[in-house]
């Protein structure tokens, strides 16, 4: 392994952990707080990266092409929202159902199946060309997101929507109508999607029908990174947050080491599914472990 190609690669993993991981807080909020599982993320990642390139090329400025890459991304979470909650369809089918119909409507908003945008024609905010500075910005929006959502689910709209993922049949006795508070869930983690799929776009220079591809596996390892290694330091709402980001931080320097070490990359998707299984795995494993049973049976006893 060349020492020198990895630490170049660095400044990259950082640049794409980071704008991965608001797509990372988009699957936090639905599968820690909501309970749910939102497959839609795959389809509204590319459904941001569309958006925000035709806006672009249609003479948007970079700001407003992002905020259409954000509201794209609440549509496609409303659509999945009505399917669940108005239509009565389980959530990951729910899901799923909107996957699929976002890969016909993102080549109906594309025009094909890839578009090019280059950094020397758009003032774009992040570029693979220039990697500290992707970072930097990266790391602004990642900031900003999560003071946003830090004050927003102190509100009664926001705990309602926490309430709601602990304890649906408890939510309801109380008069919180649970309904509308998973459709407001998923309306704001896929606006979240969306808007890092137009930083991606940006970042990479283009976008692709299948650019989301895997994207919820990505979001999940991300999420379940940041919980098993900073789960008991950062109980905090707003660093339960930042471990997340950190968590997709941690997921891209690990691909770059394992590419460094000569991995394939036709089997990457492979490495990430085994990635994530462990990942999911360890927490079970802590829990069942027979030294923490002995433990808790021996403090008992006494």
């Amino acid at each position: 392994m060349n020492i020198m190609n990895l630490l170049n690669a660095m400044p990259g993993a950082v640049a794409q952990g980071l704008i991965w991981g608001i797509m990372a807080i988009g699957v936090y909020l639905t599968y820690k707080i909501l309970d749910v599982a939102d497959l839609t993320v795959d389809g509204t990642l590319c459904t941001g990266g569309a958006t925000f390139i035709m806006a672009t090329m249609a003479g948007c400025s970079i700001p407003v092409a992002l905020l259409l890459a954000f509201i794209a991304g609440l549509v496609a979470g409303l659509v999945t929202g009505l399917l669940h909650v108005a239509c009565g369809i389980p959530a990951i089918l729910a899901g799923i159902l909107t996957q699929l119909a976002l890969y016909s409507v993102n080549l109906r908003i594309m025009g094909k199946s890839m578009l090019a945008v280059s950094v020397d024609k758009f003032p774009l905010l992040v570029s693979v060309r220039n990697q500290a500075s992707s970072c930097l910005v990266a790391l602004v929006f990642v900031a900003a997101i999560i003071g946003v959502l830090y004050w927003f689910f102190g509100t009664e709209l926001g705990c309602a929507i926490r309430a709601t993922g602990a304890n649906s049949n408890m939510s309801r006795a109380q008069g919180i109508n649970t309904d509308r508070m998973k459709l407001v869930g998923l309306v704001l983690a896929n606006g979240l999607v969306g808007l890092s799929g137009g930083l991606y776009t940006q970042y990479l220079g283009s976008v692709t029908v299948n650019m989301g591809r895997g994207a919820i596996v990505i979001g999940l390892a991300a999420v379940i990174i940041g919980e098993v290694l900073l789960g008991k330091i950062f109980r905090n709402f707003a660093l339960r947050l930042t471990g997340v980001v950190i968590g997709a931080i941690i997921y891209y320097v690990v691909i770059a080491l394992v590419i460094q070490l000569g991995l394939n990359t036709d089997d990457l998707k492979l490495f990430s599914a085994a990635f994530v299984a462990i990942a999911l795995f360890i927490p079970h494993w802590r829990n069942n472990h027979p030294g923490k049973t002995l433990a808790k049976g021996g403090k008992n006893h006494a």
